[in-house]
């Protein structure tokens, strides 16, 4: 599987015609336990990154990642900005000394994720969009080991991410707006982690589509 940096700038429409797709259920989950205000700061992220794509385009992974992150810090409110935009930053740290294949890029996904949680002091289980990422990173590192077929691995990462959303359901919030509400906010899913999902099933979709 080899994947270059050409695939942004179609990664990015596809990601920003999920969420706008899906604009309407998804604030409507995070005005029921946050802010309201998700999918907008969201949108205006990737706003931003569509008008360096075709940038990222002539750069390495590990400069991709730094642009991206960089990028998303400066223009998305909110915890999001800040979470998205480290996980990217430290993609780019880890890809520096990382093989430029499936598995060095899972690895420095993996480090991502870890910055992500350290950044906001949070982890698997307490109802944010780590209940999606948090899994993913740990199956793609795994399914990255072996001989896995792009669309299997796929498949299993599309899964993973649909189970991780569903299980916020009955979690409690410790994190975030959501956390004054405490109890009350199960049974209704967290819209980072729903979001999260989205943007993996539209990353998967153009991947497939181009190197399947």
């Amino acid at each position: 599987m080899s994947i270059t940096p050409i695939l942004m700038p179609e990664i990015f429409q596809a990601i920003e015609q999920i969420i706008q797709e899906n604009e309407e259920a998804v604030t409507a989950l995070d005005q029921e336990i946050g802010d309201g205000d998700h999918v907008y700061n969201l949108l205006r992220g990737v706003e931003a990154l569509r008008k360096v794509e075709s940038d990222l385009t002539e750069l390495a992974w590990p400069e991709v990642w730094k642009k991206v992150g960089m990028t998303v810090m400066s223009k998305v409110g909110g915890a999001s900005g800040s979470l998205y935009g480290t996980i990217f930053i430290a993609m780019s740290k880890s890809a520096q000394n990382k093989a430029n294949d499936k598995h060095g890029f899972a690895q420095s996904f993996r480090d991502g994720v870890e910055a992500m949680k350290k950044r906001g002091k949070s982890d698997v289980g307490e109802k944010t969009m780590l209940d999606v990422w948090s899994p993913v990173a740990d199956l793609l590192l795994e399914l990255t080991t072996g001989d896995v077929e792009l669309e299997a691995l796929l498949q299993q990462v599309n899964d993973t991410a649909e189970k991780g959303v569903e299980a916020t359901r009955d979690m409690v919030a410790t994190k975030g707006r959501a956390a004054f509400i405490g109890e009350r906010t199960r049974g209704h899913l967290d819209a980072g982690a729903k979001t999260a999902q989205l943007m993996i099933a539209a990353t998967s979709a153009v991947l497939l589509k181009n190197t399947g």
